[in-house]
C-alpha cells in the first residue's frame, strides 16, 4: 500500500536528501517547512548549507513539472508541496505543519483508529482517484510528533540513518570469541598478549605499556585505543565511551606525539568539536573567533594541560604559559567545524571531539576535508547527546560506525572503564 509522508523542517535540514529516501510512496512538504528552509538558509554553517541544499533539490523538482499537483520521483512516488490557507493562524509553523498532515489525513479517508472517525473534523471532499491512503508526519520533533499522535496522526522519526550496529562491535575480543569475518581492526587478548587484528588473516601483537606524552594506559582498552591512535595504517579512528574513559586525553597525546617527535608522520594537530551547549546557552560571545571558542574548546585545553608541561627554557617559559606555544607555533589548531567546509587538510592529525552531536552529513563533510596523509579520530559518548533532533541510533558518530566497518583502514573502540578518579567513575556507575 502506497503512503504519504508529510516531512516537518527539521528532517530536511537532518538530510537533505531525504525526499528520495520513501522508495514508491508519495512525500508532501508543507508550505510552512518552505518558509522555515527559506529563514535557516543565510549565513554560515551547516544548518544554513542543508536548508539551501534542500531548497535547490525542490527548485530542481519544480523544474520537472508541479509541485502543486505533484513531480514523479524515480522510486515511483511522486512529490509535492501543500498549502493550507490559514492567513491569520498564529498558532506558529509546528502546528500549520501538523495541520496540513491533518487535512491530508482527512482528505483521504484514513484513520489508524476507526473509533476517532466521530471526533475528527468532516472529511474535505476528496479528489475523484482518492482511495484510503495512510499518511504519516515524518519529524526528528519529539514534541511535534507527541502533538500529532494526540490530534490522531501516525508521526514517526525519520529512521533511514538510524543504527543500533555499534551495540554489536567495540570490545576486545577474547581468544574464543568469533571475530565477525569484519575486515576493519579489531583487537584480541590472548593471555598475556593482545593482537591486532585486520582483514581476514592479518594479525600483529601489539607492544603493550607504550606511554604517550607521559600519559600510561592504565587498562586493556586504553592498550588498544593507544595502538589504533599510533598506528599510521589505521586511518579512521571511532573511540566511544563514558566520560573519564581517556579518549579525548589519549587522542590528543597520541596526535602531539607523533607531531612533535623527530621525524613527525604529520605537519599539525586539527582540533574540533561541535558548538552545541548543554542545558542553557549563553547566548552572544564577544571577541575574535579564538575567544569565542574558548568556552567550548576548554575541556580541549584542559586535556591539554594534563599532557603538556612548560619548555624548561626560561625564555620559553615567559613567553608560553603550557599549550599555549603549540598553538603559538601552530603546532597544534584549534578549528572550528563552522567554516570547515571548502577546505583541505593534508598531512594532519585532526581530531574531532563530542562527535555524538554531529549528524551524519557532518561527519561526510569532515571526512571528505581530510587529504593525503591525514588520520582523522573522532571521540564521544553515544549516551550523551546534547543536539536537540540526535539519539544514539541516529547521530553521526553512530552512522559512521555502522558505514566504516568493514573497512580495514578503520578502527572502533568503545572504552567502558573511567580512569578519572575513583570519585567519577562512582558517579559514572551509581547516578
Amino acid at each position: 500500500m502506497r503512503k504519504i509522508f508529510v516531512l516537518d523542517t527539521n528532517v530536511l535540514i537532518h538530510d537533505p536528501q531525504s525526499i528520495f529516501k520513501f522508495d514508491e510512496h508519495h512525500v508532501v512538504v508543507p508550505f510552512d517547512v518552505i518558509e522555515e528552509l527559506d529563514r535557516l538558509k543565510r549565513g554560515h554553517g551547516e544548518i544554513a548549507y542543508s536548508a539551501r541544499q534542500s531548497l535547490k533539490l525542490i527548485d530542481a523538482l519544480r523544474e520537472k513539472g508541479s509541485i502543486s499537483k505533484g513531480v514523479a520521483l524515480k522510486g515511483g512516488g511522486t512529490f509535492c508541496i501543500e498549502h493550507v490557507l490559514t492567513p491569520t493562524d498564529n498558532s506558529g509553523a509546528d502546528n500549520r505543519i501538523i495541520g496540513t498532515a491533518v487535512m491530508l489525513r482527512d482528505r483521504y479517508q484514513y484513520y489508524p483508529d476507526a473509533s476517532q472517525e466521530t471526533v475528527v473534523r468532516p472529511a474535505l471532499p476528496p479528489p475523484d482517484h482518492a482511495e484510503r491512503i495512510p499518511v504519516i508526519l515524518v519529524s526528528k520533533d519529539t514534541a511535534v510528533r507527541i502533538k500529532a499522535e494526540a490530534v490522531g496522526l501516525i508521526a514517526e522519526d525519520y529512521t533511514h540513518d538510524k543504527t543500533s550496529i555499534f551495540k554489536q562491535y567495540g570490545r576486545v575480543l577474547g581468544e574464543d570469541d568469533y571475530n565477525n569475518g569484519m575486515h576493519s581492526v579489531r583487537y584480541c587478548r590472548n593471555g598475556d598478549d593482545v593482537y591486532r587484528l585486520r582483514g581476514e588473516d592479518s594479525q600483529f601483537r601489539i607492544r603493550l605499556g607504550k606511554c604517550l606524552e607521559g600519559i600510561l594506559p592504565k587498562n586493556i582498552e586504553q592498550e588498544c585505543a593507544v595502538d589504533a591512535l599510533t598506528c599510521p595504517d589505521i586511518e579512521i579512528v571511532a573511540l566511544t565511551g563514558a566520560a573519564g574513559t581517556g579518549k579525548t586525553l589519549f587522542a590528543l597525546a597520541a596526535a602531539l606525539h607523533q607531531t612533535t617527535k623527530r621525524s613527525p608522520l604529520y605537519e599539525q594537530v586539527v582540533v574540533a568539536r561541535p558548538v552545541v551547549p548543554m542545558g542553557n546557552d549563553l547566548g552572544y560571545l564577544p571577541g575574535d573567533v579564538n575567544e569565542k571558542l574558548l568556552p567550548w574548546m576548554q575541556p580541549i585545553f584542559d586535556n591539554l594541560e594534563v599532557i603538556v608541561h612548560t619548555p624548561k627554557d626560561s625564555n620559553m617559559q615567559a613567553r608560553y604559559p603550557n599549550y599555549q606555544y603549540l598553538i603559538d607555533t601552530g603546532t597544534l589548531q584549534i578549528e572550528p567545524l563552522t567554516y570547515i567546509r571548502g577546505r583541505s587538510l593534508p598531512g594532519r592529525y585532526f581530531i574531532i571531539d563530542e562527535a555524538q552531536n554531529l549528524r551524519p552529513l557532518d561527519i561526510k563533510t569532515i571526512i571528505t576535508r581530510c587529504g593525503e596523509g591525514t588520520k582523522i579520530v573522532f571521540t564521544g559518548d553515544l549516551q550523551q547527546i546534547d543536539a536537540p533532533y540526535l539519539d544514539s541510533a541516529s547521530n553521526g558518530l553512530a552512522y559512521l560506525i555502522s558505514r566504516f566497518i568493514d573497512e580495514e583502514n578503520f578502527c572502533y573502540l568503545n572504552l567502558k572503564n573511567s580512569v578519572r578518579s575513583r570519585l567519577a567513575e562512582q558517579g559514572a556507575r551509581l547516578l
